[in-house]
């Protein structure tokens, strides 16, 4: 009698939902998420660096914190592998093979669907691959997210021959950066990306006119604009690093600017 008992107690028990301690499933991946108090004014999907976790994102609390004083979803990507599915980098092919736009795309299909967002309050963010991960996110899905932005990552080898779909892209690098140098950098037989190359491609094949210096406190900042893309381009004197700051300003020159 008492097993039956526990059964039904157990049948009947809601699952357990997903959240910051606890993944999130979709159909190529896993995700965690963290929700504020309120009712959630949009949702930052952000993507951690070369082994990196899920976790490892819900624990930090320059992040955490930034997403309480926005009100915002903080939502944590989770790579399939050790790092993520970057075409041209020097894991391609030891890794596991995953179409990482479809991926992100599935997780704030996910967040809208399971959470009741508004899609058009979306922003995506990662942090060197994952800011890699994210510069190939914004040529080939612009129009997903609203803004997309890379921290000190950029494309391996060199950027493609164009961005299909126009977006806009806040991108933050440190000058001192020598993880992933502005100038990029040999490894093995791989080579990471100039970055100065990559903005170049996208101002040239999105028609941006030309970068005009756009200054945001301690950071040396220019922009360009177009009709269906903009670029902001902001140093810092820092190294391989970021703020959770720099995420927080793009955030109100988006949605509430």
């Amino acid at each position: 009698m008492r097993v039956l008992i526990l059964l039904l107690c157990l049948l009947g028990a809601p699952a357990m939902a997903c959240g910051p301690d606890s993944d999130c499933a979709v159909e190529n991946g896993t995700y965690r998420i963290r929700l504020p108090d309120a009712p959630p004014q949009g949702a930052i999907l952000f993507a951690h660096g070369y082994r990196g976790t899920a976790e490892g994102i819900m624990g930090n609390a320059a992040l955490e914190r930034m997403a309480r004083d926005l009100g915002v979803v903080l939502v944590a990507l989770q790579s399939a592998g050790e790092d993520w599915a970057i075409p041209d980098a020097p894991s391609e092919g030891r890794r596991p093979a995953r179409d990482e736009v479809a991926y992100v795309q599935a997780v704030k299909a996910d967040v809208v669907d399971r959470f009741g967002m508004d899609p058009e309050r979306f922003m995506l963010a990662g942090f060197s691959a994952g800011g890699m991960m994210v510069w190939n996110a914004a040529c080939k899905a612009g129009d997903a997210f609203a803004v997309f932005v890379p921290l000190s990552g950029t494309f391996w080898k060199g950027p493609p021959a164009t961005c299909p779909t126009g977006a806009v892209i806040w991108h933050f690098h440190g000058t001192a950066d020598a993880v992933v140098p502005v100038a990029g950098r040999q490894i093995g037989p791989a080579r990471q990306g100039d970055v100065n190359a990559v903005l170049a491609m996208y101002r040239n094949d999105r028609s941006l006119h030309d970068a005009v210096p756009a200054p945001v406190d301690d950071l040396d900042c220019a922009r360009g604009e177009g009709a269906d893309a903009m670029l902001q381009y902001c140093l810092h004197p820092g190294g391989h690093t970021f703020d959770a700051g720099w995420l927080a300003r793009v955030w109100r020159a988006t949605f509430d600017g």
